[in-house]
């Protein structure tokens, strides 16, 4: 406790510049903040610190060693708030984005306000990029790597893209058997909202074969609204597997050209890197890694 305790001690003379006002910061007397920092300066074998008559400022190894002292205090602070909340039911807002994946993320949401009922969510569906710690989230959903160094991440679950349209439609107009066979068929495709650009089909040409312009005959910003319109057999759709199961098992929608289609993606939760995660925080992290992709 002496170490850490001078840590402090340090930690408030190298901030407030001033043994005075470190002592009157921790309730203790400024030549009782000089003798500690003395004692640690001792103990480490450098100068943390260069005094004056009017002010003390940092020498270059006492920089160094402020930030590695700011860390450990955090963590032990953080140590203590945690064990202090281990009781504590988890309670209050909780701000959250998702891309829009309603029929993946409903279920495993309304299960967590059924857990934690004390906890409020206010839910944000969305296929742009937010900022997350701009626009004050406490966390996200998104697929790919992350590329914020200011966030923490982790997987919740992998997914594919597979092309699918109803056994109608493949009867009247026929299976495409390799990717340039598309060229025949009624294509339906999804536009990104945030930027108005198609979602490419992840196809493995055969051969010599080019990637084939596809004929669209619909493009929609929404899966949901593709899932629909592939079921009423107007065209072939590209969408998450996780989307079509259930009416791939019923069905109502069979997959094409599987042997041609070169895809998985990851989704992630990402939330601002702190040195403490709030309970509400904490729980709805650890129930989306368990559950979301538990089917």
């Amino acid at each position: 406790m002496d170490v850490l305790s001078g840590i402090e001690y340090f930690v408030q003379a190298a901030e407030t510049r001033s043994f005075s006002a470190a002592g009157r910061n921790l309730g203790v007397s400024s030549s009782a903040v000089g003798k500690s920092v003395a004692r640690l300066e001792a103990r480490l074998g450098v100068r943390l610190l260069h005094r004056s008559t009017r002010s003390i400022t940092l020498t270059a190894e006492g920089v160094l060693f402020l930030e590695r002292c700011r860390r450990i205090l955090s963590e032990v602070e953080a140590a203590e708030l945690e064990l202090s909340e281990i009781h504590t039911e988890p309670k209050g807002k909780l701000r959250v984005s998702f891309p829009l994946v309603g029929q993946l993320v409903m279920p495993v949401l309304t299960s967590f306000m059924h857990r934690y009922p004390l906890i409020e969510l206010d839910v944000d569906f969305s296929d742009r990029m937010v900022d997350v710690i701009e626009e004050g989230f406490d966390a996200v959903i998104r697929t790919g790597e992350p590329a914020d160094s200011r966030l923490m991440s982790r997987p919740l679950g992998n997914y594919s893209l597979v092309l699918v349209a109803s056994p109608e439609y493949l009867s009247k107009h026929g299976h495409p058997q390799t990717p340039a066979d598309l060229v025949d068929h009624a294509c339906l495709q999804h536009k990104f909202p945030s930027t108005g650009k198609y979602e490419a089909w992840p196809l493995r040409a055969v051969g010599n074969e080019t990637t084939p312009t596809l004929n669209t005959a619909m493009v929609c910003n929404t899966s949901e609204a593709l899932i629909a319109v592939a079921r009423a057999g107007l065209g072939i759709a590209c969408l998450p597997d996780f989307m079509v199961r259930e009416a791939i098992s019923k069905g109502e929608l069979v997959t094409v050209l599987n042997e041609h289609i070169e895809h998985q993606g990851t989704f992630r939760m990402l939330w601002p890197s702190s040195k403490h995660l709030a309970p509400k925080l904490r729980v709805f992290i650890d129930f989306m890694v368990e559950e979301l992709f538990k089917a």
